[in-house]
This record gives structure tokens, sequence and C-alpha cells, in this order.
């Protein structure tokens, strides 16, 4: 039993001891340039090896020494890393995981939540939003013809609302938006009643008159009034500038009248300092634009 454990036991003392030579001549550069540079190197080098472990009080056989040589000519007991690829780099992303997987489930944690917060509280709403454009054009679509005092105003809701439908059925739910805004816009357009009164405050301008860039030779005259409503509150109206083409929302405005009706309005003013006949136009619930009084082309300025 016990010679058994002797032999079993040689082999790895052997193989310890080889390795502990490798280690040696690889620690001692000078000795090994010095001994493997002369002629018959190895025998040399082997008497500087036992000269070595006899100077440490430790006996090693030649035998012992012949593999520790022959083992750093072939480079046994050397580590050579792998190549750079795939398989290196998924073997240390393995091996490092304790140190990054913490980080990347946190952060993976992170953007599950975003996404879940922005599909209840953005995309949900945006869903729902669109699924809802139908009923509300078809309602938006009554309202305006339930108030519309004359067909223009029913049309204009049918066109409207059709272009609307037309837009889902393309998916251009932008387009049916806005679409859904102008038939809104309209029905708030019929709801209005307000008469178109001339400014006639002191130190106020009731009237101005501009020589167009396109024609200087001519003029063109306006009056400057302003929509007040039944209860005697001024409104903000949208009103297209005609020498700009833009639309503001305005409470008083330039109104263009012919030359004959500005003047009339001037000696109007002048006589006492007070416009006797200051509506130009009424607004009533449920049609689309004024009643003129006065003679006018229905353009306008918002700037003077």
């Amino acid at each position: 039993m016990s010679q058994t454990s002797t032999r079993d036991k040689a082999p790895l003392d052997e193989v310890m001891l080889a390795m502990d030579v490798v280690d040696t001549l690889r620690h001692r550069e000078r000795v090994i340039e010095r001994e493997l540079g002369a002629e018959d190197r190895e025998r040399q080098l082997m008497r500087r090896l036992r000269e070595i472990y006899a100077s440490q009080g430790i006996e090693v056989s030649d035998e012992v020494l012949a593999q520790g040589v022959r083992a750093l000519r072939e480079e046994r007991f050397v580590y050579t890393p792998p190549e750079p690829g795939l398989g290196r780099v998924l073997a240390e992303l393995y091996v490092t995981r304790g140190r990054w997987g913490k980080w990347v489930g946190g952060t993976a944690a992170i953007i599950a939540a975003a996404l879940l917060a922005w599909q209840l509280g953005v995309r949900g709403p945006q869903l729902r939003a669109i699924e809802a454009l139908p009923a509300e054009l078809a309602a938006a679509q009554r309202a305006v013809v339930d108030i519309a005092a004359e067909p223009q105003a029913a049309d204009e809701a049918e066109r409207l609302a059709a272009a609307g439908e037309a837009a889902l059925e393309r998916g251009e739910h932008d387009a049916a938006r806005e679409a859904l805004a102008e038939l809104r816009g309209l029905r708030t357009n019929l709801e209005r009643e307000y008469e178109l009164r001339i400014v006639s405050r002191p130190g106020e301008l009731s009237g101005v008159w501009r020589i167009p860039e396109e024609n200087p030779a001519a003029q063109n005259y306006y009056l400057i009034v302003e929509p007040v409503a039944p209860d005697g509150s001024t409104l903000t109206l949208p009103i297209r500038n005609e020498e700009d083409g833009r639309v503001r929302d305005v409470s008083r405005f330039g109104l263009r009248v012919d030359e004959e009706t500005f003047q009339r309005v001037a000696r109007d003013k002048q006589d006492d300092g007070v416009i006797q006949s200051d509506v130009v136009g009424v607004k009533r619930a449920g049609e689309l634009e004024p009643e003129y009084r006065m003679a006018t082309t229905g353009a306008a300025i918002t700037e003077w």
C-alpha cells in the first residue's frame, strides 16, 4: 500500500520540480543567455542548475533537470492567452458578470418603467383621442347645422366633416384634427352676436387711408371698427390682413370702404367730434358674416 502511494506521488513531485526548474530558468535570464550561448550549452546549463539547487539544499535528479530544460525549449507550463474573438468576449463578459450584471439589470428596469409610463401616459391617450375623432367630427357637424341660419354654413360644415373623415381613412390624423378645429371655429363664429362700430373716442383714429404698393396712384380707405357684443363688451375676432395675408386675433381692425363713405364719416366726426351713425354692420347668431350698413368690400387691415 505504501509502495503504491510512493509510486503515485513521485511523478507529481517530478512535475512540480520540472516546473520549478522552468521558473528558475525564466527568472535567471542572464544565466540562460550566458549558458545557452556557449558550446555544449545544455551540459553547462545542467551543471549550473545543480549548483543553484544545491545552494538551496534541494537535491534534483538529472532527469528532472533535463525535463525542465526541454520544457523551457517547448514553452510548456506557459499560459498563452486565446486570440481575440467573439468567444473570448463572451467568456470575459460571463466571468465579470458580477460587476456589470446589477448595472445592466437596473438600466433595463428603468427603460421598462419609462416605456410603460410612456404607453400609459402618452401613447394611450393619443390612441383614445384618435379613436374618438369620428364621433367628434359628427358631433361638431351637427352643432353647426343646429345653429346655422343660412344654407352656406351647413354646406361648409358638411365639407369640413367629409374632409376630416377622408383624412381618417388615409390615416392622416393631424389633417382630421385640423378639420375638427375648423368645424368648432365655424360653430364659434356662428354663435357670435355683435355690432361693428366705428371707433370715435377722443384721441383715437376713426379712419386711415393707405397707398397700395402695387398701385402708387391709388388710395385705399379704411374705417377703424370694433366688434361690440350685446352686453357692451368688445370681442376679439380672427381677421385676415389683406396686405400680408396673415390672420390675427384683434379687438379692432380697419374695414375697407369706398372714398365717399370714408369722407361722409369724416364730416360726421368733424361736425361735433362724435360720429352719429357709427354702426357699420350687424352680426347675428347663426350667420357667417355681418350685415353691412355701409358700402364695404369686407377686406381689412390689422395694423396701421
